[in-house]
């Protein structure tokens, strides 16, 4: 595909009304066409503030950048879709990058990275009655549970809002959970199998119904008995493979064989590969999804 960033720019300033058209006009697909497993690409990163990958404190700072990884991402086979915030997800309607793809709208953004209100994680991006009306195929939120922050309250109050609402209306929603504490003024998830289990307990209870419930879980030791804790369908998160990329996909690789995994939802490890080829990584993962 070839990008035409000046064309992007004069609609958003000239006639912002073609975004939502664009949104309209895409060709869509069944969420679980085909075999029946995921492939999506996560870019909700930087409306959190969370600009980093490995060494590079803004590495993801770089729009032209990271839409050029996205739309070179998605036009790979055995990519299913994209996960991202709505000025991400306008721009690549825009570009005309999400015929047959999964769109997930990402929404709670406002715990922004290294805040003393990170954990009040704030719903500061879609809900899921816009989500619904773009046409977007799935909804994501981010739950960090810490027993030591009163923030956890408003964040899991407003999840299960959410969930509500997305039950009502019918849109699948991606429920990310983590057990998280305060370590020297900064939040550290606990990825210790029985932390993951516990953030699996209370967050599939959330909500008057979990029947468009899914969960987005980091892949960890004993994940067979992690995944015993939950009937919910599953999506792994992929997390950084700047120490040793090949490792962290052999985990992926033992883990998407488990009852309940759906497939794999990868954000930096894909689109900031150390070696820097974003298609071989992206191949990679599609080869592990999808055989």
């Amino acid at each position: 595909m070839t990008i035409s960033f000046d064309k992007l720019r004069q609609i958003r300033a000239e006639k912002p009304e073609k975004i939502a058209q664009a949104l309209a006009n895409r060709k869509k697909r069944s969420l679980l066409a085909g075999d029946g497993k995921l492939l999506i690409v996560a870019a909700d990163h930087p409306a959190r503030g969370a600009l980093a990958v490995g060494d590079a404190p803004t590495a993801m700072a770089d729009r032209y950048e990271l839409l050029e990884k996205l739309v070179k991402s998605l036009e790979r086979p055995g990519v299913d879709g994209v996960l991202g915030t709505p000025e991400i997800i306008e721009d690549l309607a825009l570009l005309g990058a999400l015929d047959n793809k999964i769109v997930v709208g990402s929404m709670n953004r406002g715990g922004i990275r290294g805040a003393s209100f990170e954990i009040d994680d704030r719903y500061t991006a879609y809900d899921i009655a816009a989500i619904k009306k773009a046409g977007l195929d799935f909804a994501k939120n981010l739950i960090r549970i810490n027993h030591q922050d009163a923030g956890t309250a408003a964040t899991l109050e407003a999840s299960a809002k959410a969930i509500n609402d997305a039950a009502s209306l019918k849109v699948p929603i991606m429920l990310e959970p983590f057990i998280s504490k305060w370590v020297d003024g900064v939040i550290k998830n606990d990825l210790s199998p029985d932390a993951v289990i516990l953030s699996i307990a209370i967050t599939q209870g959330l909500g008057n119904s979990s029947a468009y419930s899914w969960l987005k879980l980091p892949v960890v030791p004993e994940m067979d008995r992690v995944m015993r804790a939950t009937t919910l369908p599953t999506l792994l998160l992929g997390g950084d493979t700047e120490k040793d990329q090949d490792k962290a996909f052999a985990s992926w690789a033992a883990a998407l064989k488990l009852p309940g995994v759906r497939g794999l939802t990868v954000g930096r490890s894909l689109l900031y590969p150390a070696d820097g080829n974003v298609i071989a990584a992206v191949d990679a993962a599609a080869k592990l999804v999808h055989g």
